[in-house]
């Protein structure tokens, strides 16, 4: 708890982004410069606008950015508005609190800038697709040595993908952008459905915060949690009967401040971007290998990739943490 993370939270907002972004705001040891938005769970737009009410909500003023819209190179989808509802926030009945404009650059831009005015110091926390993020390294190459790490929640290794039998939804939203990412020397971790799928977070946690509060901020929350609930509770029978659902992206934060909870294996990854495996994550778990398939040799860099979790753990730190008064009135 010594240590302050300067963090870039880049996010698609999205109601488990919104989790993981008040978690970040609550967190002591989590010193957020700024957020840079993209698309995903909604549009890029929307995702700015959602992170700057969120934000507005809970007395925080920070720099958004609005970022890229649509993928690297696959034709573009329209968001899912079943998962996070039309608003990425499960359908708000309203917005009585104003907020300002986004911020004038581009989410790209803004992460070159940051890591320039702190170098070596910022971690960038990327919990939707990573088109923002490839496309800073495009316009500065030396971003891997200026950015201090890249924490990913994204992928997976063993365990069922959620948008196809092998992948997951991040990494397929732009898979030619993750692949860029994987091989471009970033100290990387990923955190994917091997650990995000066994952080269940339960309403009955989100409704004991809305009334340990009493504020807009978390009464927001629980309600986007609720229709978040609402649908994973069609497909999970495990969850539909704990009333719960699962906490993706608040995972990537938590390896940040407590990697020790994770058990992680270090190696290559690359990424499937055409055809029916499109959005896969593959790890190379035999480097000595000299595989005759090209695009595994040593100048691919490794990647630390999370496989174990102690989500007991997490789950205490998570409500120990949002429990705690880190709201302004």
């Amino acid at each position: 708890m010594n240590e302050r993370h300067k963090v870039l939270l880049d996010t698609d907002p999205g109601i488990d982004d919104a989790m993981a972004l008040y978690f970040a705001l609550a967190h002591p040891a989590i010193e957020l410069l700024g957020i840079s938005t993209t698309f995903g769970n909604v549009s890029a737009a929307q995702a700015a606008r959602n992170a700057l009410y969120l934000c507005a909500l809970a007395g925080r003023r920070l720099p958004v950015t609005e970022g890229v819209n649509t993928p690297t190179r696959k034709p573009p989808l329209p968001p899912d508005t079943e998962i996070h509802g039309a608003d990425g926030l499960g359908n708000l009945p309203a917005r009585p609190v104003p907020t300002p404009p986004p911020d004038e650059r581009t989410s790209a831009r803004f992460i070159v800038q940051m890591a320039h005015a702190h170098p070596g110091e910022v971690t960038l926390v990327a919990i939707g697709p990573l088109g923002n993020l490839s496309q800073a390294l495009r316009l500065e190459p030396r971003l891997p040595g200026l950015l201090k790490q890249v924490i990913v929640m994204g992928g997976t290794v063993t365990e069922p993908g959620n948008v196809s039998p092998v992948a997951e939804s991040n990494i397929w939203h732009d898979p030619h952008a993750a692949d860029h990412i994987f091989t471009a020397g970033f100290k990387l971790t990923l955190v994917g459905l091997d650990v995000t799928h066994r952080f269940v977070l339960p309403l009955a946690l989100f409704e004991r915060i809305a009334a340990r509060h009493q504020h807009p901020a978390t009464d927001t929350l629980l309600h986007a949690v609720r229709f978040y609930a609402a649908f994973y509770g069609q497909f999970y029978p495990e969850l539909a009967r704990a009333q719960a659902c699962f906490g993706h992206d608040v995972l990537a934060l938590i390896h940040l401040v407590r990697p020790d909870l994770f058990g992680t294996e270090s190696g290559r990854v690359r990424v499937v971007t055409e055809g029916l495996a499109q959005g896969q994550t593959i790890l190379d778990r035999r480097p000595a290998i000299p595989y005759p398939q090209a695009g595994w040799g040593e100048d691919i860099p490794l990647t630390q990739v999370c496989l174990q979790v102690d989500a007991p753990a997490c789950l205490a730190l998570f409500e120990d943490t949002l429990l705690k008064n880190w709201l302004s009135i």
